[in-house]
């Protein structure tokens, strides 16, 4: 299912459609007037056919209409709509995207999932949410964290997997980032989505922080790996980004599909810093 009309031409399809915007989101916390101005001013722009949906809390719907009713788009916002009210608001946001078709079009849903992923909580999901939704779950990494991934992509949703965040802790390693790749690459015809501390393109450290931040494009050219047989951890700790480019770029038409349809998007609180990196990289 194709999450947003095809972009202009120019756009590689390895990075059609890739980055999700949550500018409302930390690190970047926007207000939605500003989030929103600069959401549709990149799809205006030059390099529109790498912008994904617009992320929003369901809790902030109507700030984002009551903008969007101001703003008068010329097309419905494509949404991805951030669950933080429990699964038994889900019912009742819905009805709210749904009632204004005019200004929202509603792409994804997306969840934290209980400690315990069980099927229950996973049956309810999929009854909340309309079949032609995708539905992403992202499973708390810890004991049993695959199992609850496993569970997920069972249940016909997507897996999310957090990459970052304000603690340590947030970060996943690169065993726990390949363990991932391998059960979704593994199962088929899965997806999985990324979320926080991906808006670069390579693996680098923080100066500020010091925490390392994994990649997109890591993440790209890992997958590939996952789904070829290559070696997945070198992809993901490789911080040269030419090397990466050159492999990226190398991928066959059938091959960077395949990527995609593995490694479907990820969110960004900035749109501007992944484009610029796939810029300087030569990839756009």
């Amino acid at each position: 299912m194709e999450l947003t009309p095809p972009g202009p031409r120019g756009i590689p399809p390895l990075f059609a459609r890739l980055v999700d915007d949550s500018a409302l989101f930390p690190p970047g916390d926007a207000a939605m007037p500003e989030a929103l101005r600069a959401h549709f001013a990149s799809r205006e722009s030059e390099h529109a056919g790498v912008l994904g949906v617009f992320l929003c809390q369901a809790s902030r719907l109507p700030e984002l209409i009551t903008e969007l009713i101001k703003i008068k788009p010329k097309q419905p916002l494509p949404l991805s709509l951030i669950i933080d009210t429990g699964l038994g608001g889900v019912p009742k946001a819905i009805s709210i995207v749904e009632s204004r078709s005019e200004l929202l079009a509603l792409r994804m849903v997306e969840m934290p999932a209980p400690s315990d992923v069980d099927e229950v909580w996973l049956e309810r999901v999929s009854e909340f949410v309309p079949e032609d939704v995708i539905r992403v779950v992202e499973p708390r990494r810890g004991v049993g964290w695959l199992d609850g991934v496993r569970k997920v992509i069972e249940h016909g949703s997507w897996p999310k997997i957090r990459c970052g965040g304000k603690a340590g802790e947030n970060f996943p390693s690169v065993d726990e980032v390949a363990d991932f790749l391998a059960v979704v690459s593994g199962s088929s015809g899965a997806s999985f989505k990324a979320t926080n501390s991906l808006h670069r393109a390579v693996r680098h450290a923080d100066p500020d922080t010091g925490f390392v931040h994994h990649g997109f494009l890591n993440l790209l050219v890992a997958s590939a790996r996952s789904l070829s047989g290559g070696d997945v951890r070198a992809a993901l700790e490789e911080t040269d980004g030419q090397v990466l480019a050159d492999e990226a770029r190398a991928l066959s038409e059938p091959a960077a599909k395949a990527v995609r349809e593995l490694f479907a998007s990820y969110a960004a609180a900035s749109f501007d810093e992944p484009v610029a990196d796939m810029g300087e990289l030569g990839l756009l």
